[in-house]
């Protein structure tokens, strides 16, 4: 380990590493090197997502990158930085917080921005030690690459890199670092941070920062010509729509969806106690923190509307008139159904919207909820199903069989109306064989905690692309054991 993170290193990746996010001024962050950790090592890599960054795979093998990416050496050109923001955390005010373990080392060459979760103290840590732990870390890593192979907007993660270091939560266990990747980092809460401090000199910039960066056609938009703020706001609502209609399809629970957590540009991140679901409970709480079961599975899109309306209050100094702005939420009402429909069209192998669609669709998740079904597991079965024509491996998942059979026939009909058997190809294209299931996770860690990476190695390589058939890793597609649902996750984790 070198003695101070403001040591630079030169390499093949040098690059002008400024973040454009500096533009902004000292009032959006502060700048400050990430804390040294002693002794790293590897727990996992993705060459994927150095690929994406336009960072050379190979480098992922030096002791340079080893250094880098935990914090303890920067390359020439980098200024870190923390941002300031603010939020609502389970549906209350928490007011200023912050980036309080993560530092933007800059931006890569292909313009995404680089940053380490776990590098230590900032001014906004409030009582935090600024570090993360080695069982959380791998669950971001590991889940951040498995939400893009499923084809659904997140931060990446290039890396985790583990520490001897100690860290205390409920126990004391050691640290790690995650290297995340993201086109940017901007949330809700960087405009509500602003917003309650009546700042609106700083609120337009980052709003241009924001239109003029990744949505210029706010700047014409035909729906609100001369409104560029009011076109920024419609574009993240219906962003979030898509992405909330992504989450639902597969299953998966954010589990802490504060307003501090969502991405202005419709992205996943902050990956904390989420989960995917294993038996289909819509009123599964996959937070233990979650007291109220304010995010549980099913109330995820009407949060993630409440949280766009705490950023329309944000932005209304922009746009001014109130009625603007909840025209400009309006679009999320039917965005998100019509996303979700489509959604699930694929997943049953239907191609045209027909009407009834969205009744059939309904029925068909009560029915899983009722006879509590995997929820991977069935939409993969039934993919096969559509290929080979035999349903008895999805009817095999029914402890009541009748009422599997009461519901197959209405959905061969509703195929045979688009002329044939439902899309096998499609399907198997839509629904994953491989999820980050809780105990799949679970098995990583606690290998990783005895110092054997492999089994992180492993699932990254099934994650990536979870919808191939992968044979001889059957295991991993499996039903969970039944201490799976044991499993506690908190926002510590």
């Amino acid at each position: 380990m070198t003695d101070s993170a403001s040591v630079t290193a030169s390499a093949d990746t040098a690059h002008d590493w400024s973040s454009r996010f500096t533009a902004l001024g000292s009032a959006f962050f502060t700048h400050l090197n990430p804390s040294p950790l002693p002794a790293p090592v590897w727990v996992g890599r993705s060459e994927a997502a150095a690929r994406s960054l336009g960072l050379p795979p190979s480098w992922l093998d030096s002791d340079e990158a080893l250094q880098v990416l935990t914090g303890n050496q920067l390359l020439d050109g980098m200024k870190p930085l923390a941002s300031v923001y603010s939020g609502h955390q389970f549906g209350v005010w928490a007011g200023q917080l912050g980036d309080g373990r993560a530092i933007l080392l800059g931006q890569t060459p292909s313009g995404d921005e680089l940053q380490l979760k776990g590098s230590g103290r900032t001014p906004y840590s409030r009582m935090g030690d600024g570090r993360a732990v080695l069982r959380s870390s791998i669950r971001e890593f590991l889940c951040s690459e498995a939400m893009h192979g499923l084809g659904i907007p997140t931060s990446r993660a290039l890396s985790v890199t583990g520490s001897p270091a100690p860290v205390r939560r409920e126990t004391i266990e050691t640290a790690a670092v995650v290297a995340r990747t993201a086109p940017s980092f901007i949330r809700f809460g960087h405009f509500e941070h602003f917003a309650a401090r009546d700042d609106q000199i700083a609120l337009r910039s980052l709003a241009d920062h924001v239109i003029d960066r990744f949505m210029p056609e706010c700047r014409e938009h035909p729906r609100w010509p001369g409104k560029p703020y009011a076109a920024l706001l419609e574009q993240v609502s219906e962003r979030t729509a898509r992405l909330m209609a992504q989450w639902q399809s597969v299953g998966f629970c954010h589990g802490v969806m504060n307003t501090d957590n969502m991405s202005i540009l419709g992205l996943t991140i902050d990956y904390g106690p989420f989960q995917f679901l294993d038996t289909f409970d819509p009123e599964h709480i996959c937070n233990h923190s979650d007291s109220q079961g304010r995010y549980a599975h099913q109330r995820q899109p009407n949060i993630a509307y409440w949280n766009l309306f705490c950023l329309a209050q944000a932005l209304l100094p922009l746009i001014g008139e109130q009625d603007e702005a909840l025209a400009a939420l309006e679009s999320y009402k039917t965005v998100f159904p019509a996303a979700f429909e489509a959604r699930l069209r694929d997943k049953l192998g239907w191609h045209q919207a027909q009407p009834g669609d969205g009744e059939r669709i309904d029925a068909t998740l009560r029915l899983l909820a009722q006879q509590r079904i995997d929820f991977t597991i069935f939409w993969r079965r039934l993919s096969g199903a559509a290929a080979s024509a035999d349903y008895a491996p999805v009817r095999d998942l029914f402890l009541d069989r009748r009422a599997f059979d009461d519901w197959l026939p209405g959905y061969l009909a509703r195929a045979q109306a688009e002329g044939g058997a439902p899309d096998a190809a499609l399907m198997l294209r839509s629904n994953p064989k491989f999820v980050l299931r809780n105990h799949l996770g679970q098995q990583a860690i606690d290998r990783a905690q005895a110092g054997d990476m492999s089994e992180v190695s492993t699932l990254l390589r099934l994650l990536e692309r979870p919808f191939d058939e992968h044979p001889g890793h059957e295991a991993y597609a499996d039903f969970p054991p039944d201490w799976a649902s044991s499993i506690s996750i908190s926002c510590s984790s």
